[in-house]
């Protein structure tokens, strides 16, 4: 599959809001709180503060996958169903750890299957919460990314004192 990185545009609201959508769908234990429009309202504001990263069919020129990032936070990751283990997830996490060295995000205590995801990609588990403070009320999995350290060589100067 062949696809590129780019920031996310207005006109993508509607179709990036669907991959949310069908989110829910596929997942029965996550509850629909937000109608379609109050979907396209949120993605959109989120475009509106340069937040979201979509990753674009090279051929169909469509939206494969999302992501949306606050500074350190990612907000949200979604990739459409038809592009799942395609490597438009990690391309979208991957382009995301370029920009700093610390990431942080949730995902819920159920979504085991994003839980296996992020920590393939390096990060670790920091907290559950029994979902109090989100709006689903459902548990949910803290997560954090660290940029690895560069060890650098020992300095051979060092070792040669007497």
């Amino acid at each position: 599959m062949n696809f590129l990185l780019r920031p996310a545009r207005s006109t993508d609201a509607g179709s990036l809001a669907a991959m949310m959508t069908a989110a829910v769908a596929e997942n029965p234990w996550k509850p629909r709180l937000h109608t379609g429009a109050e979907d396209i309202a949120f993605v959109g504001h989120m475009i509106d503060r340069g937040w979201v990263t979509v990753a674009e069919d090279l051929e169909e020129q469509r939206p494969l996958g999302f992501l949306a990032q606050d500074g350190a936070e990612v907000n949200a990751l979604f990739v459409a169903l038809s592009a799942r283990n395609k490597g438009v997830g990690r391309a979208l996490l991957d382009n995301a750890k370029t920009t700093s060295d610390t990431l942080t995000l949730w995902t819920f205590e159920a979504n085991t299957g994003a839980q296996r995801f992020y920590r393939r990609e390096g990060f670790t588990e920091v907290r559950r919460t029994d979902g109090r403070d989100n709006d689903e009320g459902l548990p949910d999995v803290l997560f954090r990314w660290q940029k690895p350290t560069m060890k650098s060589a020992p300095d051979p100067a060092e070792k040669a004192q007497p």
